[in-house]
């Protein structure tokens, strides 16, 4: 039997610990409306070099004319990932009001082997909430250990700087709703090769793909944390970039935002009307996938990389750029690992007395991940670069590993929590 008493005490335990969290939400509240409108400031950007030089240009500033779409309680991004990352400071105290991690296809593209004789150049486009004085945007990108350093330092000031407005090239339709954009993790899907194809058709097509993106887990089970949009618009998305014919991308990422100007967008999900096989995807930056007959399995696989910044696992020498994590520093991605700093990595995942590196379980189910262990060939190498199961999303289409499943769950919770 249960005291009274303890009784008493365990409510006050857990009315106190709502209210920690109530009163932490709420100043985090505090700070957005401080140091921000609630407005959008759109960044256009052009990145330009090859594998040995890399150069960024702020192109203009935008104000979006909506209302800030992503969180307004977890401002700044800690996690280590990405390629690239923009601080936001303001100038009056010296706080950091704002961090957000991302990636490009540019990043990429440096590690080609026409790189290494030809420049080239990608433009970026960052999504940031409006502030109301003026700031510093310091700009970074990791260097050869792949440590973030000072790339550029841009001020901005709301109300002296050159700020245009750009004519929104596309007209927003809701296809699934489940709260405030603010508390939402907003997805927008961009039909491209639609001109001739009828509303029926689109909305099918639509509907097929908001289906498919609910089909697996995570999102399965968090589809109330989810709101969609649809959004007719060529964007230049083609197949064959960097040279693998599979690979869907666009270099037209200001077109691309043009379309997406009035749509809520945490995440970008470019629907490509070609029956041919073929995705693409660059974290916090957009997805890609054709409406093939395995789209659903390519649509997960690719908001693994734009949403959790997971590596692909498979094995692929015949890429350009299939050496490109062997190298003397661990990777970045949490789902691999070049042994070097493996204590960064899932290492306190492991079961007591797992062999690094682990022998592939008998017999092998592809239908699951297998045991969690340390299985060499991953990141397109098959040597040198270990995954934490032998099957897994981000490998061969299997469900996400324990690995990969915790780093997606954590990337959504930002936008929800």
């Amino acid at each position: 039997m249960v005291s009274v008493n303890a009784c008493m005490k365990r409510r006050l335990c857990f009315w106190g610990v709502l209210m920690a969290i109530t009163l932490t939400v709420g100043a985090q509240k505090g700070v957005f409306n401080r140091y921000f409108t609630g407005g959008t400031l759109r960044v256009d950007m052009v990145r330009s070099g090859n594998s040995h030089a890399d150069t960024l240009n702020v192109v203009r500033f935008v104000d979006r004319d909506a209302a800030w779409h992503g969180s307004r309680t977890n401002l700044i991004d800690t996690l280590n990932a990405g390629q690239y990352r923009v601080i936001m400071t303001d100038k009056r105290s010296g706080n950091i009001i704002w961090q957000h991690t991302y990636s490009s296809l540019f990043a990429e593209y440096a590690h080609t082997e026409v790189a290494k004789s030809r420049a080239e150049w990608f433009e970026e486009v960052l999504l940031m909430p409006m502030p109301k004085r003026e700031v510093v945007l310091t700009f970074q990108r990791r260097d050869a250990k792949l440590v973030f350093i000072d790339d550029l330092v841009v001020p901005f000031n709301p109300r002296t700087s050159s700020i245009e407005n750009r004519i929104p090239l596309g007209s927003v339709r809701l296809l699934e709703q489940h709260g405030d954009p603010a508390v939402k993790v907003d997805v927008a899907i961009v039909a491209q090769g639609y001109d001739t194809v009828s509303e029926e058709q689109l909305s099918i097509d639509f509907y097929r793909m908001r289906e498919m993106l609910f089909s697996y887990e995570p999102f399965a089970s968090r589809r109330s944390d989810f709101n969609l949009y649809g959004v007719k618009g060529n964007v230049g998305a083609k197949d064959g970039v960097l040279g693998a014919d599979r690979y869907v991308m666009t270099k037209d990422v200001f077109r691309l935002h043009d379309v997406l100007a009035d749509a809520p967008c945490d995440y970008v999900v470019i629907m490509v009307n070609s029956s041919k096989y073929g995705g693409g995807a660059v974290y916090n930056f957009y997805a890609t996938t054709t409406l093939h007959d395995m789209a659903d399995l390519v649509l997960t696989h690719e908001l693994g990389h734009a949403i959790g910044d997971l590596a692909d696992e498979y094995v692929d020498e015949d890429l350009s750029y299939s050496d490109i994590h062997l190298r003397d520093v661990e990777p970045v991605e949490p789902n691999i690992s070049n042994l070097k700093d493996f204590g960064s990595k899932w290492q306190s995942m492991l079961p007591k007395g797992t062999s690094v590196p682990s022998s592939m379980p008998q017999p092998d189910d592809r239908r699951a991940c297998g045991p969690l262990g340390v299985y060499e060939g991953a990141g397109y190498a098959q040597h040198g670069v270990y995954r934490p199961t032998p099957h897994c999303m981000m490998r061969d289409y299997a469900p996400f590993c324990p690995v990969c499943r915790q780093r997606m769950d954590s990337m959504l919770d930002k936008y929800v929590k």
